[in-house]
């Protein structure tokens, strides 16, 4: 092998460590948002726990049916877990006109989406606003989702499996919506909530 070629072998061995590098970061930075243990991942993989750690700490190179399996565990597709995240910091800006609003079937709620792309698998969080007698019926995210409801101004009531409460400015919500919840407005002034849905949320029996 000539000067070229373990000029070439050092440039991939050192890539191969960048990547390595970034699927350790990634596989903890999910393994915590999903709020889990190394043991739990093993479980949920079937790698081991050891493997993991190693993974993390960037002690090794994990085969790619390994990260297939982390992947799998971690409910996200291969492709995210290998692509690692920026460690600069950034500044994001998204205008009024960029921010999609969904609407409930009465037309009287709103929900601005103002949450992260890259989180929406795992994470989601709306801008919500309810005229007096607004409706918002969910049906039923996936098991184990929560969802949480700051009321900013206003009265709003949430129910859920027939279990009703109500929270005023400055109270929050927060309840299971892995069932058909319904969110209300009853008073006879608009509402202002900011609503987060953690849809990989430990799951309650």
């Amino acid at each position: 092998m000539g000067v070229e070629g373990k000029d070439k072998q050092k440039a991939l061995e050192a890539g191969a460590q960048v990547v390595s590098g970034q699927l350790g970061r990634t596989v903890q930075r999910l393994r915590k948002a999903y709020n889990l243990s190394l043991s739990d991942l093993s479980e949920q993989s079937g790698v081991a726990k050891s493997i993991i750690s190693q993974i993390e700490r960037n002690e090794t190179n994990p085969t790619l049916s390994t990260i297939w399996r982390l992947s799998q565990a971690l409910d996200v597709s291969i492709e995210r877990v290998l692509q690692g995240a920026e460690d600069e910091p950034f500044v994001e800006k998204s205008s009024r006109g960029d921010t999609p609003i969904l609407v409930s079937e009465d037309g009287k709620c709103k929900l601005a989406i103002t949450g992260w792309i890259k989180t929406v698998e795992w994470l989601q969080w709306y801008d919500f606003t309810a005229a007096p007698g607004g409706v918002l019926a969910s049906d039923p995210h996936q098991r184990g989702s929560v969802e949480c409801l700051s009321v900013i101004s206003g009265e709003l009531e949430v129910e859920v499996a027939g279990v009703i409460e109500t929270a005023v400015a400055g109270e929050t919500l927060r309840y299971r919506c892995d069932r058909p919840h319904i969110i209300r407005n009853r008073s006879g002034k608009p509402a202002h909530a900011t609503m987060v849905c953690i849809l990989k949320a430990a799951v309650m029996e």
